[in-house]
């Protein structure tokens, strides 16, 4: 049992504020790194997922992008935190939370990019400017901050 699901025992349908992180892995040519996710069914998404505990959100982010893509993520750049009333969510089960999601950045990765069949249906690189319809809407809008900062970065 995980630390969610534990924490679901106790608290019941009650909103829980959840911590997590995502990594924008871009290539020099301006692409990124999304996943097409099997919860929610067939909407892409950044890599990434909820913290164990005891980990920072560094430690989310690569530990998450490794297991999801098979990628190890080096030199994380931090673009933000992203957290408040407009990160309300309903989990397909009708559970309810908030979450607080930390946003790295990176070019510099390395390994095989392997899907991983529990998490995503499939991993493919998009232009930053033709982000598929269906998509995450906080990690659409993490995308186009990204993109206003990519100078800076």
């Amino acid at each position: 049992m995980g630390y969610v699901e534990d924490l679901r025992k106790l608290v019941g349908k009650m909103p829980v504020i959840l911590v997590g992180a995502v990594v924008i892995l871009f290539t020099k040519d301006q692409k990124v790194l999304l996943q097409e996710r099997k919860h929610p069914k067939h909407v892409w998404g950044l890599p990434g997922g909820l913290m164990e505990l005891g980990e920072s959100t560094e430690e989310t982010a690569k530990r998450e992008v490794f297991e999801e893509t098979g990628l190890q993520v080096m030199n994380l750049q931090l673009l933000s935190v992203y957290s408040g009333k407009d990160y309300f969510a309903v989990a397909a089960n009708g559970d309810p939370f908030y979450t607080v999601t930390t946003a790295y950045c990176t070019s510099e990765y390395e390994g095989k990019l392997k899907n991983d069949q529990e998490e995503a249906f499939s991993l493919r690189y998009f232009n930053f400017d033709e982000l598929p319809e269906k998509m995450v809407g906080s990690h659409r809008r993490m995308i186009e901050d990204f993109k206003m900062n990519i100078k800076e970065i």
